[in-house]
């Protein structure tokens, strides 16, 4: 297959998401999130093969490249599941607080129960790719997670390409919590292996990788974070 093909096939994924597919992991028919998706660079692939893909991004610009590619490539996909919303205040799962009911010939609110929390467990995947470490602290940061992992299914796989501090803890400058500054002249959030056992931990969730860092030429590392609700 030429390089083409393959850039045609694949897009530009994520290399440690690829992997996930090459490990059999993401199946067409699955239920896809991608949570921070700019303009579609990790969609692709699933975009053409067969998954439920949905995607949402607080840039307008990037969503409506995510719905022009979505109606090329899976035109019978809604456009509505592209979202201009933050990370820590999606809609999915949410429409079912909203919804009503009529009882005696009177709309009343649908009562909050199982099928609201099946609602809210709705994907099969939740990706995060490069998007966690914009946080503008930690509270933003645990507020990105809790709703990942709010609209994740039980058994479901989420997976992170977040900047850390791993194997850069001598190249970076403290600014305030978790924000340093970086070698290559940015700030971001950071987290470190502890915190991310810690939070996996606490949400009952299970590492079905190992936490792996790439230090790109001593200017930042990445860190993959995989594990299963």
């Amino acid at each position: 297959m030429s390089e083409d093909s393959l850039q045609k096939l694949f897009g530009n994924i994520d290399i440690y998401l690829f992997d996930q597919l090459l490990k059999g992991r993401l199946i067409p028919g699955m239920r896809v999130l991608d949570a921070g998706c700019g303009s579609g660079r990790n969609l692709v692939y699933f975009l053409r093969n067969g998954y439920e893909v949905f995607g949402v991004d607080q840039s307008e610009e990037a969503i409506g490249e995510v719905r022009k590619l979505a109606s090329v490539l899976a035109p019978h996909l809604p456009a509505n599941n592209f979202r201009v919303e933050p990370v820590e205040q999606m809609s999915f799962g949410t429409e079912a607080n909203s919804q009503q009911q009529t009882v005696n010939g009177k709309a009343t609110s649908a009562p909050a129960g199982a099928e609201e929390k099946n609602a809210s467990e709705a994907f099969d995947v939740v990706i995060s790719s490069a998007v966690l470490h914009f946080a503008r602290d930690e509270e933003q940061w645990q507020a990105m997670i809790d709703e990942m992992w709010r609209v994740l299914r039980p058994g479901g796989i989420f997976f992170a390409r977040l900047a850390s501090t791993i194997g850069m803890e001598d190249r970076i400058e403290l600014i305030e919590g978790r924000r340093f500054h970086l070698p290559d002249g940015s700030d971001r959030f950071l987290v470190d292996e502890a915190m991310l056992r810690r939070v996996t931990a606490t949400a009952g969730g299970k590492f079905i990788e190992p936490i792996k860092t790439t230090v790109v030429e001593n200017l930042r590392a990445m860190t993959t974070w995989v594990v299963k609700k």
